[in-house]
């Protein structure tokens, strides 16, 4: 029998260029699609229509969604990870991405609005002052007319009406 060639032999194929991945390293890049082709698949409709997919990774997204037996879902996963791997990444993770961080930013700005409102509803000293500083032609007699009725409303356990109506005034007032 003729003898089989070592890659490091002079004559062999070797080189940084040449070498494939590991196979683990294969199953990694796999599994990551996979997991991508999962968060995609959580998206609403809207979303994934604008991320400018294959119809056939669109359709295999729907249904996985529609999908109630676990194992129906591993399998579907498994098919959604092989269609994720004819597709570039790269734009579908920084468009997750920048989604996210709108998110993250919406959640901060409402956390926000939630510290002002609550701030003058305890009546914190200064917080009135502070916050028309920032906005300078706010209503003062509107703002303070909400916070009466929303410290109204918290003190005889009332429904929290005056207190959404203060945190619409602070919504459209720091907006």
């Amino acid at each position: 029998m003729g003898a089989m060639r070592n890659e490091n032999e002079p004559g062999g194929v070797s080189g940084p260029d040449t070498r494939r991945p590991s196979k683990s390293a294969r199953k990694r890049e796999a599994d990551s699609l996979q997991q991508l082709g999962v968060r995609l698949a959580a998206l609403p409709d809207q979303e994934i229509d604008g991320l400018d997919l294959p119809e056939n990774l669109v359709t295999a997204l729907h249904t996985l969604r529609r999908m109630s037996s676990h194992g129906a879902q591993l399998r579907q996963r498994q098919y959604i990870g092989k269609l994720m791997r004819a597709t570039d990444p790269a734009p579908i993770i920084a468009r997750l991405d920048l989604t996210k961080r709108r998110h993250d930013q919406e959640i901060r700005e409402f956390q926000e609005l939630e510290r002002w409102r609550d701030r003058l509803i305890a009546a914190e000293p200064g917080a009135a002052d502070e916050l028309l500083g920032l906005r300078p032609g706010a209503d003062r007699e509107a703002l303070a007319g909400l916070v009466e009725k929303a410290r109204r409303d918290r003190d005889i356990q009332d429904s929290p009406a005056g207190s959404r109506a203060l945190f619409a005034y602070l919504k459209q007032l720091l907006s």
